[in-house]
């Protein structure tokens, strides 16, 4: 028999076979990688470019965690499953949504903060060819700038419409800073807890970093940073730049939810008053922390109410910390003392003692305050000026001790056991992030206070074993638990704005949904695990708020159901990552 030829024909058109090869390659949705069945392949005519074993996506995830968990940093942990997002997204969210406590603290805090310091050096290791990881605006962008917006087209999407957006500037990165272009980790990492935590479809979600310089001066004269290496603006060239890319987005993007995020505290503040009502918009910083914050500590509040009758109107709360995210925790708590326990304004202004770096925030200290400072300024200190923070906690005596400091190790021995002599079970919630800057940590306050105080940090503790073999579980404010229900319902009801009151129903609706166990156990919020049911719970919230306002533009979906019934419908809408196309069809 004659051997069979083969004949190469010159290829000078695209053909359906490379469209097909570049679909797949270039997609990371579509990806299945080793676990696309025969019949695939053989469809999209790419027999032969992987090994022929199918696998299901319960191996791949083994595989994945096996060579994920032999990684010796967790910055390399980081780089490991930002490649895996970048090939392979449903494999990647698979991982996160069912390894939720594991691998949050990978994504977001407290590694990303350190994947942020070092976003240029590591960059290229993290995107691949025709995957962007989001989108990067300078005001050279302008002249094509709703262009520019549209070429951001992830998973080859040609009809990309994002719901939401995740923007920053890299002005004030966690506790770290101005990170310029670095803090892109930020607008990435919030978005993929929206996806895990909420059900967000990952092909709605768009990550953006406007760069507007930065006053590093140590990056801007390393030879790998990415970003503009220049100042940044004036407060007026700031403002006019900002307005002109927002104005460019809901020109691209009418329905678009914008979330601002880890902006200086000057400028966070200035954008919220200047488009809170104009368009539909939040910040996390002010008010995702100012209502995960006020969640647990209305379910502390009700804790010592019930074991040690200390009624709400008794307490006396100071901040360690005075930026954007301090006093919008303040606003916050001292709508549910007015709202919730009949208090006026001023009666509810005056349960709260801020105290920045220059010690208790008063009007006659003699400097010049930040315009976010005054509201809270003490008039009531018969000119004492006291710097320390044991001698305003002697002065004070408060029940609930804060920090937003980004100053570790200030909540010190002294400090923890005097609340304690004060308070049968003492308040103190240690915020600041990463872990490296918290104020104190889970097993400092234990110590300090015989076992007895009511905890929740920012960022992830460990458990605690007291001497009697007890084991004793930290609470964690993390913004996690508010902004993805919070982002949902927004998106299934379409208000008009986001408002105050959304935000505090959103905020009541977590505290509520503790399960009797989860009360039993002394925990301030729930479990991580239930982080999708809990979203939904403070979805709901939302959208029944919407409705209640009338500023629901999707009534006709959410309208007219029963609490449960909307419950059901918010849990319907959620994406999942497994033989899921879009919003409410998941096949999961």
């Amino acid at each position: 028999m004659a051997p069979t030829t083969f004949t190469d024909t010159p290829n000078t058109v695209e053909t359906p076979l490379k469209t097909n090869i570049d679909l797949v390659a270039r997609s990371n949705y579509n990806n299945e990688g080793t676990a696309m069945d025969a019949a695939k392949r053989q469809a999209l005519s790419i027999q032969g470019l992987s090994p022929i074993r199918v696998e299901n996506v319960e191996v791949q995830k083994r595989r994945a965690l096996k060579l994920l968990r032999s990684k010796t940093s967790m910055l390399e942990k980081y780089i490991f499953l930002a490649q895996m997002r970048t090939n392979n997204i449903r494999l990647f969210y698979k991982i996160v949504m069912d390894e939720l406590e594991e691998i949050a603290p990978v994504i977001y805090t407290p590694t990303v903060g350190t994947a942020c310091q070092e976003y240029s050096n590591i960059y290229p290791f993290l995107a691949g060819p025709g995957v962007p990881d989001g989108l990067y605006l300078t005001k050279d962008s302008f002249p094509n700038l709703c262009e520019t917006i549209k070429n951001y087209r992830p998973f080859t999407d040609e009809h990309f419409q994002p719901d939401i957006a995740v923007i920053s500037d890299g002005s004030r990165i966690l506790g770290l800073g101005d990170l310029g272009v670095n803090g892109m980790g930020i607008p990435i990492g919030k978005l993929q807890l929206y996806v895990a935590g909420a059900g967000i479809d990952p092909r709605k979600t768009l990550p953006i970093i406007l760069d507007l310089g930065t006053n590093n001066e140590a990056f801007r004269n390393d030879e790998f940073y990415l970003g503009l290496r220049q100042p940044r603006p004036s407060d007026e060239e700031f403002y006019e730049t900002v307005d002109t890319v927002l104005s460019a987005l809901r020109t691209v993007y009418p329905g678009l939810m914008i979330q601002f995020e880890d902006w200086s505290s000057e400028h966070a503040f200035g954008l919220l008053e200047k488009y809170q009502s104009k368009m539909l918009c939040f910040n996390d910083d002010i008010q995702g922390t100012g209502a995960v914050i006020l969640s647990g500590v209305m379910n502390a509040i009700r804790r010592v109410e019930q074991e040690n009758q200390v009624s709400p109107k008794d307490h006396r709360i100071v901040f360690y910390g005075a930026g954007s995210a301090a006093i919008g925790v303040a606003r916050h708590i001292q709508e549910y003392f007015s709202r919730e326990h009949n208090m006026t304004e001023d009666e509810a202004k005056r349960i709260f003692w801020i105290v920045d770096s220059k010690g208790m925030v008063t009007m006659d200290r003699g400097d010049k305050l930040a315009q976010h400072k005054v509201y809270y300024a003490r008039d009531d200190n018969q000119g004492q000026q006291i710097k320390p923070l044991l001698d305003i906690v002697n002065y004070v005596k408060p029940t609930v001790l804060i920090g937003l400091s980004s100053t570790t190790g200030a909540f010190t021995t002294q400090v923890l056991e005097r609340l304690a002599e004060l308070n049968k079970n003492p308040i103190v919630f240690p915020l600041s992030n990463p872990a490296t800057q918290a104020e104190c940590t889970f097993e400092q306050a234990m110590n300090a206070t015989q076992h007895r105080v009511i905890f929740a940090s920012g960022t992830a503790f460990p458990a605690f074993t007291d001497p009697s073999g007890k084991t004793h579980s930290p609470g964690q404010g993390n913004n996690m638990y508010i902004f993805p229900g919070l982002g949902l319902g927004a998106v299934l009801a379409r208000p008009v704005s986001i408002s105050d009151r959304m935000i505090y129903m959103a905020s009541k609706a977590l505290a509520n949904s503790l399960t009797p166990e989860e009360i039993a156990q002394g925990w301030l919020y729930p479990s991580l695990q239930r982080i999708r049911q809990v979203s939904a719970i403070v979805a709901t919230a939302v959208c029944e708020e919407a409705l209640a306002e009338g500023v629901a533009q999707e009534h006709a979906s959410i309208g007219n159901k029963s609490h449960d019934e909307l419950v059901a419908y918010v849990s319907s809408q959620m994406w999942h990552p497994v033989n899921s196309d879009a919003y409410g069809t998941s096949r999961i």
